[in-house]
């Protein structure tokens, strides 16, 4: 082979490690792309709340769990997994499903009614998701396929759906409002439901795909939930809060424990881990 030919090689492979570089960087990059998109859902929730627009603040912090849900899994496609995505994750998730759902709150709850008391639960809410989340990076949960405590987005899908559901009342010609003492005391209990010991199933190894009728019931499932969200969101979050609860008190009273989970190790590192 002639210099000239080995040169032209060498450049060939010089440019073909540059192509897999420059790949491998892009797809690094993606699951912290939609963790950001995560964080600015979060904050344009906060921002519509600030304004009074309601139902758009609550539609910002569903896109924001979609987000959240597509970095995660994005990242373990990839392989993509590192500490700083856990971390990063970690505070989009918090302004997400804390602060958000929050503000949220305190404007359609009209809590700024109740003056200092209000702003002392909506705070409990946003401390408590962000207590949530640091418990749930550092620990392991205690039994298997529990997460201990409730999760920071179901938490701020029932504050949403309850915002959806009071709209449908009110467009179904009931005059019914929330009073602002009862708003606020149910974002403090659903923000200490957060910090918790009691276990709540994660569905996190839930397969769809394993048979035909699994599929089928899912998509029906899917179709029950869109055919009128503003009530069934709100019935199904209400069922998941309350399940933890009631299951934790039926296993007491029958004597039947849950799986314990290995002795606690560090979380593997990865961005969107958390649902927590």
């Amino acid at each position: 082979m002639t210099p000239e030919a080995e040169e032209r090689r060498a450049r060939r492979v010089r440019r073909r490690r540059q192509r897999r570089e420059r790949r491998r960087r892009a797809t690094q990059l993606l699951p912290q792309l939609l963790t950001t998109a995560n964080l600015a859902a979060g904050f344009y929730s906060v921002t519509l709340s600030f304004r009074g627009d309601i139902e758009r603040a609550a539609l910002a912090i569903v896109f924001a769990g979609l987000f959240d849900v597509l970095d995660g899994r994005v990242a373990r496609l990839t392989r993509s997994t590192s500490r700083f995505g856990m971390e990063y994750d970690s505070i989009a998730d918090t302004v997400s499903f804390g602060v958000a759902p929050a503000m949220l709150a305190y404007s359609a709850g009209a809590l700024q009614q109740l003056g200092w008391t209000g702003w002392v639960l909506a705070f409990l809410y946003m401390a408590c998701a962000a207590l949530r989340l640091a418990r749930f990076n550092v620990t392991p949960g205690r039994y298997t396929g529990r997460f201990d405590g409730l999760a920071s987005p179901a938490a701020a899908g029932m504050v949403l759906s309850a915002v959806w559901f009071a709209g449908f009342l009110r467009e179904s010609g009931l005059a019914f409002e929330i009073p602002a003492p009862l708003a606020g005391m149910g974002v403090a209990v659903v923000g200490l439901l957060m910090v918790s010991p009691i276990p709540y199933r994660s569905f996190k190894n839930v397969h769809l795909g394993g048979s035909f009728s699994s599929l089928v019931l899912a998509v029906l499932a899917g179709v029950v939930l869109l055919t009128k969200p503003s009530v069934t969101f709100f019935v199904v979050g209400v069922a998941y809060v309350l399940s933890g609860p009631l299951e934790a008190l039926w296993r007491w009273r029958t004597g039947r424990p849950l799986v314990e989970t290995r002795p606690p190790e560090p979380l593997p590192s990865e961005p969107g881990g958390d649902v927590g």
